[in-house]
């Protein structure tokens, strides 16, 4: 894995000035802010989809926002869970949508903590837990 030191100063000269979109999926606080920063003044928007931990908060200047970024979450990729999860439920049953794309890992559902570890460690990033058959 490479590291890349100052990331958000990074994707600001890549993008003169920074970027229309950025987005954070991990859930560091940290990061969150650095993404807001990232951003090009005027119209640059920010998502973040990671989840930080229960009491964590997020703080930024109000410069940030006043000069016309935008600051967002987002969860089921902005999904409206009672009308969509069934679409996409219907979608998996017909054919149209094919979830092995999505699942980095699979488990029986006795190995559940060691797939929270491998999710916790960075290891995978979906794991679909198999019902037992017994």
């Amino acid at each position: 894995m490479r590291i890349i030191d100052n990331a958000k100063q990074k994707v600001i000269e890549l993008t003169d000035g920074g970027a229309d979109y950025t987005f954070e999926c991990v859930g560091k606080v940290d990061l969150m802010r650095d993404a807001l920063e990232a951003c090009h003044k005027g119209w640059g928007v920010s998502v973040i989809a990671g989840v930080a931990p229960a009491g964590t908060e997020i703080s930024t200047r109000p410069f940030q926002l006043v000069t016309g970024r935008t600051w967002k979450g987002t969860a089921f990729g902005g999904f409206k869970s009672r009308d969509s999860v069934p679409r996409l439920v219907d979608q998996v049953i017909d054919g149209h949508l094919d979830l092995k794309f999505f699942v980095t890992d699979s488990k029986p559902l006795h190995q559940v903590n060691e797939a929270f570890d491998l999710l916790h460690q960075g290891k995978c990033i979906r794991i679909m837990l198999q019902m037992d058959s017994n």
